[in-house]
């Protein structure tokens, strides 16, 4: 998996990140979740994790329109 930075939203202490990856994935460093968030996130199946990031961070996504099939494509530039 290649992965291509995207973002980060710096604060002291901590440093979420957002990158792109070549297999049509996102993948984001952020905060765990305490017992209490987890409690009711419910089941995590093995080899998951459940994380929290800042809003902010999603400004960093590219945008994205769906088509037929529900199958999402990276808008194109504007002309």
């Amino acid at each position: 998996m290649r992965l291509r930075f995207l973002g980060k939203h710096s604060a002291p202490d901590n440093s979420p990140t957002l990158w792109d990856t070549d297999e049509g994935q996102y993948v984001i460093q952020g905060f765990g979740l305490d017992a209490d968030a987890l409690a009711q996130v419910g089941h995590i199946p093995h080899g998951e994790a459940v994380i929290r990031v800042p809003k902010e961070l999603m400004r960093y996504l590219p945008e994205v329109r769906h088509h037929a099939g529900n199958r999402p494509e990276a808008a194109e530039p504007a002309r």
